[in-house]
């Protein structure tokens, strides 16, 4: 017979499997985190933002296919893999889209991408003993391109990282603020409390839109003061939940035992305390990582996210609205799925982790 677990870890853990919908929207994010650490492997534009455009072909559909010339110029960086895996490459060849190429002695005349074959323009390259690194070849762009011909698969892939880290890195700065905060106010009450109160208050009464907009102006618009503006205005939530948790739990037994043994605050709080409440932070996180995704994207959408030419969904948004009424809309859907499947995800784990960390059922 097999045993039934005991350890409150094991349950939760079985618990939480049992919930398929929550165990398939994990399993989806950790795919989502994998693209976005290895986006530029799987993008088939890894230049840096992918960023390689031809107006000739812009706002293409799905499965456009095109003939391309690639010339490969001279390396100006070494870069190494990890560069690679992070920035994409430097060293990315130039493109023309081309309709054919016609190779004749040193010659080659190449008939730049026109709709309409005969109107193609020809343009004529000397390969000469130093200027043969080149290459024709047949590309599909399986999303199409967007409004600056720029590949649009590589763009979604590569945007993944904007929307998904901002989830780690705003919950991570909440967390850091709101776990320290909210355990100094619950634990010492009195004037620490009243004050801490006051603070959330103040900050909850402010929208947060606002409020990220007027510290992301006050630090610059950029990828990394997004990050943290928009985990400076998740901390409350977080001080809330843990401040009312230990008001509730500090005098239990085991924390009186603590006190007689001599145990500072500090160990009482952060060895005793804090693991007994921490359920109820991570499902909060869970919820948070949603809401941050949504925030940045609302961010990039009015313009003060993260700076093209770097990716981001909600910039996609903004760039391809226009689109919908012009027989184009998934230009716009598509980014807009990708928000909403993820943050979803995200919602559907917060659920399941709070049934699972429910000792009542």
């Amino acid at each position: 017979m097999k045993q039934k677990p005991t350890s409150l870890t094991k349950i939760a853990l079985k618990k939480f499997k049992q919930n398929k919908i929550a165990l398939i929207s994990f399993w989806y994010i950790v795919f989502c985190g994998f693209i976005a650490v290895f986006a530029y492997v799987f993008a088939p534009d890894n230049s840096p933002n992918a960023k390689i455009q031809h107006i000739e072909i812009h706002t293409k559909k799905p499965f456009f296919k095109t003939k391309l010339y690639k010339e490969h110029r001279k390396k100006e960086a070494n870069n190494s893999f990890l560069k690679t895996l992070f920035f994409g490459d430097k060293n990315y060849a130039i493109e023309t889209v081309i309709n054919k190429a016609i190779r004749k002695k040193d010659t080659l005349k190449l008939f730049l991408y026109a709709q309409d074959t005969t109107l193609s323009k020809q343009k004529n390259i000397l390969i000469s003993k130093q200027n043969t690194e080149y290459k024709i070849v047949n590309k599909t762009f399986y999303l199409g391109t967007d409004k600056y011909g720029r590949d649009y698969l590589s763009r979604m892939l590569i945007g993944t990282r904007i929307s998904f880290f901002i989830g780690f890195i705003a919950v991570f700065i909440s967390l850091l603020i709101g776990i320290s905060i909210g355990a100094i106010a619950g634990y010492f009450g009195g004037k620490i409390d009243i004050f801490v109160m006051w603070l959330i208050n103040v900050t909850w009464s402010i929208p947060t839109l606002l409020m990220v907009i007027a510290i992301t102006l006050a630090l610059g618009k950029g990828f990394w003061q997004v990050f943290i503006a928009v985990g400076m205005t998740m901390w409350v939530e977080v001080a809330r939940v843990v401040r009312g948790e230990i008001m509730s739990v500090k005098q239990q037994q085991y924390v009186e035992a603590a006190r007689a043994l001599g145990f500072s605050n500090f160990r009482i709080i952060s060895k005793h305390i804090l693991p007994n409440i921490m359920a109820s932070v991570i499902v909060i996180s869970a919820a948070n990582f949603a809401a941050a995704i949504l925030i940045e994207s609302g961010l990039s959408f009015l313009g003060i996210g993260a700076q093209p030419p770097t990716p981001s969904w909600g910039a996609m948004i903004k760039d391809h609205y226009n689109y919908i009424i012009l027989g184009k809309a998934y230009l716009a859907i598509i980014p807009g799925l990708a928000i909403m499947s993820l943050v979803m995800a995200f919602m559907l784990v917060g659920n399941g982790l709070r049934d699972a960390l429910d000792v009542k059922n």
